[in-house]
């Protein structure tokens, strides 16, 4: 009854049916894995964002290189220092409850001559597509709290920022990029600012922490599997209604026999 799946077409059929469900199978797992990472990213800054507050000298020693500070990111951490706009520089594409603009990046300048960049906040776009007004940063001695976060960087797709010239505008926070046009050392990671003394100016808005959920990897999974148990289902049902539709196969013995 079911001797036309050695037929080359049913064969083929049933080999890609196969090949699907071992994709899909394979996918529903990735989604798992990719969920579990998301639990144990969420729970590293819950508990780096519960730590108390320390000095940023502390967490970051003067030889620490960019792109080695994984561990102390997320840590809260306070500087001293002062201000200086003319390089601040801003990120572009950025948004706030879906409202597009910029993260305003500024240099905080130590007493040591080194430098802090402070990712100051969010300042929206200006409608009439003109420059943004960003609101000037305290003047005089400024004592920063913020998120200790790595320099970013580019992963294998997305915009680039030229590599020469002075920039006013970025793609990313890239703490290597900007040292080329800093005219003092930058210290290898960034802040996102909380809170300063003197406080901020109205007009720029904190970034906010991540969602801490666990996003969509289960409910992905979950329909990943189930494509794969339909392609069995249809598989079935294939057979079984091709095998419907053949002709029995009468064998006759011979009379003389």
């Amino acid at each position: 009854m079911y001797s036309f799946l050695r037929r080359p077409k049913y064969i083929v059929f049933t080999i890609s049916v196969i090949l699907l469900i071992v994709l899909m199978v394979n996918l529903g797992f990735w989604q798992l894995r990719r969920l579990d990472s998301r639990k144990a990213a969420n729970a590293q800054v819950t508990e780096r964002t519960a730590a108390a507050v320390v000095p940023l000298q502390d967490l970051v020693p003067p030889d620490t290189e960019v792109g080695a500070t994984g561990d102390v990111q997320w840590r809260n951490a306070k500087v001293t220092g002062r201000y200086d706009e003319s390089q601040q520089v801003l990120v572009r594409n950025r948004s706030y409850n879906g409202i597009p603009g910029y993260h305003v990046l500024t240099p905080l300048v130590l007493a040591d001559g080194q430098a802090v960049v402070v990712n100051r906040g969010f300042v929206p776009l200006e409608t009439s597509g003109t420059e943004p007004v960003v609101p000037p940063a305290p003047s005089g001695d400024v004592t920063v709290t913020g998120r200790v976060r790595s320099s970013q960087k580019r992963g294998h797709f997305g915009p680039r920022d030229p590599a020469t010239g002075t920039l006013t505008e970025v793609v990313r926070a890239d703490l290597t990029r900007l040292q080329q046009q800093m005219p003092y050392h930058l210290v290898p990671v960034y802040l996102e600012l909380e809170s300063s003394q003197p406080a901020e100016s109205k007009g720029l808005t904190p970034i906010p922490l991540p969602e801490l959920d666990d996003g969509p990897h289960l409910s992905y999974a979950i329909q990943w599997f189930m494509f794969s148990v339909l392609a069995v289902v249809g598989w079935v049902l294939v057979v079984r209604k091709t095998a419907k539709g053949e002709p029995e196969v009468v064998s006759f013995q011979d009379p003389a026999s």
